[in-house]
């Protein structure tokens, strides 16, 4: 699963809007569409906002490991 889907799929397990997950990470609402789309990828002060929000590595994000924290293999 790449970025764009894992947020998405935090998102929604968090029953958030694209609107409501924006406004507490302190970022402009279209730049989550953007991501979630794959049409533009975080920086890595977003990276460490959305880890921090959703409580997951920045390496889980990026998908260099699983939800168990096991490095994946590329």
């Amino acid at each position: 699963m790449d970025f764009s889907q894992k947020l998405k799929e935090l998102r929604q397990s968090k029953n958030l809007t694209r609107e409501q997950l924006a406004q507490r990470i302190d970022f402009d609402p279209s730049i989550i569409g953007y991501w979630e789309r794959g049409q533009r990828e975080p920086a890595s002060k977003a990276l460490k906002a959305l880890a921090i929000f959703f409580d997951v590595t920045t390496d889980y994000l990026l998908g260099l490991e699983d939800e168990f924290g096991a490095k994946i293999k590329l």
